[in-house]
């Protein structure tokens, strides 16, 4: 079954408001008359409803006096029946178009949220867990499309009823309909009083509830770190302690939650029992009719009731406020645009890329990168050298604008990059990150992501082919077909590390972005990436990250970093005949390589 189409646009953001009520209104713009046809439907129900009881009066004054019982009997009866069967048929009318109402929310909601949350910025991603921003698009959603399919309906069901019956009892006496409305402003009272504790409370809950799914998702995901290590108990007692917390909070919820029905109903019986005791007094004292006690007692219980229901809905009403409030949080953060910049662009970059003065800092308190500087033609390829932590990701972090830099300048082609739209941009570059990610899907269909155009299957086997990826995915039974687990986790790391690597040449991008892309694999497979690299990385400027010298020592320029300063530059003949960094990696890894293979070549007994 296909989705249905929007036949109107809507940004979440329009939401947005410091006024609750004008956010919600705004929140409903497409689906107000829905609304109105369920509150319209309600109102005819609760017509039908009343109107039974004022027929009642009339069948005892009117019609038992005269007699005629045996003969006007039955038009009686049709009489109650239609308006019962009237009663159904607006009743179900209503409930449908409350369901269209908040199940239509509920899906453009869910949409524009995760819409929304994708274009977040990556410094807001950095900062949000993920299992607080899955409680606010999931649990906070749904308790926003529990207020508009049972709150927001409810009100106007109970505002109709108690406005449609109060009329009628003032029809029958206005001292009666006066007398059944006295406790009314204590229930109102006694609800706000409980909204504001029991919204607190509830908010409380929902941060609580935050934390719960960030430790299962962390639990989940690293699950085979968790039984590697043997530490299943210690990850029990974690989520025992989380889990507790939020058993006392919503248990805190739910006692405040069931204190306000008893001290309501007091006021409502006690309404009521006032209410039958003055009409009882008035049928005695002659002033009140037989028929109208009879059907004022039916009609107090429909004013009193819905009453008493405005209460809850008005403490059930403080969920919804407080997840709108908590999903508002999200939804005003600023998106990432993705047609900023003021440059226009016309064709692919060339890839002449000039590092000025860069410095960068995720926050106020943590300076990555001081006055980086260097320069680099198209097509040259830049290896990025250093120990973890010294500022190469967050380098080539900032060329596809994942992160604006603090102060400095950034070129391509002559542009700052800043004038560059995000979209263009990322769309003439390729990234291959440290940590290989794969989606839940096929091969074929990881291998493609990085294209929105339909991709021949020669396409497809070409950058598989030039990953060293081909010949193991057709090592599989279903070839291209075969799905992957969650992030790949049917695959070794090096098969991972080679799909991505492909995903990205599939791409064809004028840069080139490999970030520890050979760390996952074997030195043979290694080998077999590396001589594809240098083809495929002729004409592309390319910028290398890796922490083997033999895999950056045939780049164009090597730069290499220490504590967010560039210590070294220039190629690798260069760089070994100066003290320094490099030189000092090189004698290394050299001599581990060496002491390596004489312990292999020992073990073997095999010649030297």
């Amino acid at each position: 079954m296909t989705p249905p189409k929007q036949t109107y646009t809507y940004d979440i953001r329009n939401s947005l408001s410091k006024n609750l009520f004008r956010g919600f209104w705004r929140m409903m713009t497409g689906f107000r008359h829905y609304y109105f046809i369920a509150v319209l439907m309600l109102a005819g129900s609760a017509l039908m409803n009343t109107s039974s009881f004022l027929l009642v009066r009339h069948f005892v004054d009117n019609i038992l006096p005269t007699g005629d019982v045996a003969r006007l009997a039955p038009f009686v009866g049709l009489g109650f029946v239609l308006l019962a069967g009237g009663q159904g048929l607006f009743s179900f009318l209503s409930g449908r178009f409350a369901s269209k109402t908040a199940e239509g929310l509920a899906l453009r909601l869910r949409d524009a949220m995760y819409d929304h949350i994708q274009r977040l910025s990556f410094t807001y991603h950095d900062n949000m867990q993920t299992g607080e921003l899955l409680s606010r698009a999931t649990s906070d959603l749904d308790a926003i499309r529990r207020f508009f399919s049972e709150q927001a309906i409810g009100v106007g069901r109970i505002l109709l009823l108690f406005t449609i019956n109060f009329i009628a009892i003032a029809f029958l006496n206005i001292q009666l309909a006066l007398i059944s409305i006295i406790v009314v402003p204590f229930i109102a009272g006694l609800s706000f009083f409980f909204f504001g504790r029991i919204s607190r409370l509830y908010e409380h809950l929902q941060e609580q509830e935050a934390k719960v799914a960030t430790t299962l998702q962390e639990n989940l995901s690293g699950v085979r770190v968790v039984k590697a290590f043997n530490r299943q108990d210690y990850e029990r007692v974690k989520f025992d302690k989380e889990i507790f917390e939020h058993y006392r909070r919503g248990r805190g919820f739910l006692v405040m939650h069931a204190l306000f029905w008893p001290l309501s109903d007091v006021l409502v019986f006690g309404q009521i029992i006032g209410g039958y005791f003055v009409g009882a007094t008035l049928v005695i004292n002659g002033t009140l009719s037989i028929g109208s006690y009879l059907a004022y007692v039916s009609l107090l219980g429909q004013l009193i009731n819905p009453m008493r229901n405005l209460g809850r809905l008005i403490v059930d009403m403080s969920t919804g406020v407080v997840s709108y409030k908590r999903m508002m949080e999200v939804i005003g953060q600023e998106q990432e645009s993705l047609v900023d910049g003021s440059h226009k662009p016309d064709g692919d970059l060339h890839g002449d890329i000039v590092f000025k003065d860069v410095s960068f800092q995720y926050n106020a308190d943590t300076p990555v990168l001081y006055d980086v500087d260097f320069s680099v033609k198209a097509g040259q390829s830049v290896a990025l050298l250093g120990s973890t932590g010294s500022g190469k990701t967050s380098v080539v972090s900032l060329i596809p604008r994942f992160y604006d830099y603090t102060s400095g300048s950034i070129t391509i082609d002559g542009i700052e990059l800043r004038d560059i739209p995000r979209g263009y941009l990322r769309g003439q570059v390729g990234v291959v990150e440290q940590e290989p990610f794969l989606f839940s899907r096929t091969i074929r269909d990881n291998i493609t992501f990085s294209v929105s155009r339909e991709v021949s299957e020669e396409e497809v086997i070409a950058a598989a082919k030039a990953a060293a990826v081909h010949d193991v995915i057709m090592t599989f039974p279903d070839g291209y077909n075969t799905l992957v687990g969650e992030r790949g986790v049917t695959l070794s790391g090096g098969q991972k590390q080679r799909v991505v690597l492909a995903r990205a040449l599939l791409k064809n991008p004028r840069i080139l972005i490999l970030d520890d892309a050979t760390s996952s694999v074997d030195s043979e497979t290694e080998d077999e990436i590396r001589q594809a690299l240098l083809r495929l990385m002729k004409g592309r400027t390319s910028f290398i990250i890796a922490h083997r010298i033999q895999t950056v020592m045939h780049a164009d320029l090597i730069l290499v970093f220490d504590k967010g300063r560039i210590v070294q530059r220039g190629n690798h003949n260069q760089l070994m005949r100066e003290e320094g960094i490099y030189r000092q990696i090189f004698d290394l890894q050299s001599r581990i390589d060496e002491e390596v293979e004489k312990e292999a070549t020992d073990v073997l007994g095999l010649p030297v």
